[in-house]
């Protein structure tokens, strides 16, 4: 019987063992992430079947989602346009998209958390990438999102909305976003895979931060408190997709602070995904 032990079992019995090489652990979570790329069409397809049986026997689907979101973007509107003051026609654009965009990050987020729990039973049979997984879940929140823009598209048509050459500038903090969302799911769906109380915690923060940034307030009404907003990282980040859809252009501080706040997210995330991945399906 042979019984020679090729480098990728070496390398990952390694790992297992608490191999202090940071190359070593490097080298196996880059490949991680080739093999999940390579397999984005999967990564499709399971974020497709997700949504398909999260809404199974539905008769909208995740147009019921769309109609709800609408439905809070008017009474929302309406009654905080009120309280505080602020002219419906420009208050209106900026609550139904920042409601939207905001629900892709809450759900992003909240998410990540399960990312790589609820999907045990694949861990368990199958030898899959993790970066598959943090794909799929991508992938199926941009679906939602792409569902709900059709909230802000028929708020914009009302209100004659029109960012111009400017909404162009909303596509690199879209693409940003994208690799944000990706290092989360690494961070935190490793994170939480070990401690799964985390997800609570998570679920409080997100909330803090919901009333603590201005998603259904707008900056402005700060007056000189506006000058703290960029070190709310959840302000720059809805700031860089947000203001260039509202026909703005967000402050050079705003796209830096964005910037920073994505590095030290990466750094934390590979830094954590490169030293416990291969426990990760001890560990669910």
């Amino acid at each position: 019987m042979d019984t020679a032990v090729t480098p990728e079992v070496r390398n990952t019995l390694l790992e297992l063992e608490g191999d202090p090489s940071f190359a070593t652990r490097n080298r196996l979570a880059m490949r991680d992430v080739g093999e999940g790329t390579r397999l984005l069409p999967l990564a499709w397809t399971l974020g497709w079947l997700d949504i398909r049986l999260r809404y199974r026997g539905s008769m909208l689907g995740p147009l019921w989602l769309t109609l709800s979101t609408g439905i809070m973007v008017g009474a929302l509107g309406y009654l905080y346009a009120g309280i505080f003051h602020t002219d419906i026609n420009s208050y209106l654009p900026f609550l139904a998209l920042s409601l939207v965009l905001w629900g892709f990050l809450a759900s992003v987020v909240s998410e990540s958390c399960s990312a790589f729990t609820e999907s045990e039973g694949i861990v368990r049979a199958v030898r899959m990438p993790f970066f598959l997984f943090a794909a799929r879940l991508l992938i199926r929140n941009v679906l939602v999102l792409a569902h709900n823009v059709l909230v802000i598209a028929v708020v914009y048509a009302v209100f004659r909305v029109w960012p111009g050459r400017h909404g162009l500038l909303a596509v690199p903090g879209l693409l940003l976003w994208g690799l944000d969302s990706l290092a989360l799911v690494l961070m935190l769906g490793t994170f939480c895979a070990r401690f799964r109380d985390i997800l609570p915690i998570v679920g409080s923060v997100m909330q803090i931060a919901f009333f603590m940034s201005p998603v259904i307030w707008m900056p402005e009404q700060l007056g000189r408190g506006q000058a703290l907003l960029p070190f709310n990282p959840f302000f720059d980040m809805l700031e860089i997709v947000r203001a260039p859809l509202l026909g703005t252009l967000p402050a050079e501080g705003i796209w830096l602070g964005a910037m920073l706040y994505s590095i030290a997210l990466w750094v934390l995330a590979w830094s954590l995904f490169t030293r416990a991945r291969g426990r990760i399906a001890f560990w669910i």
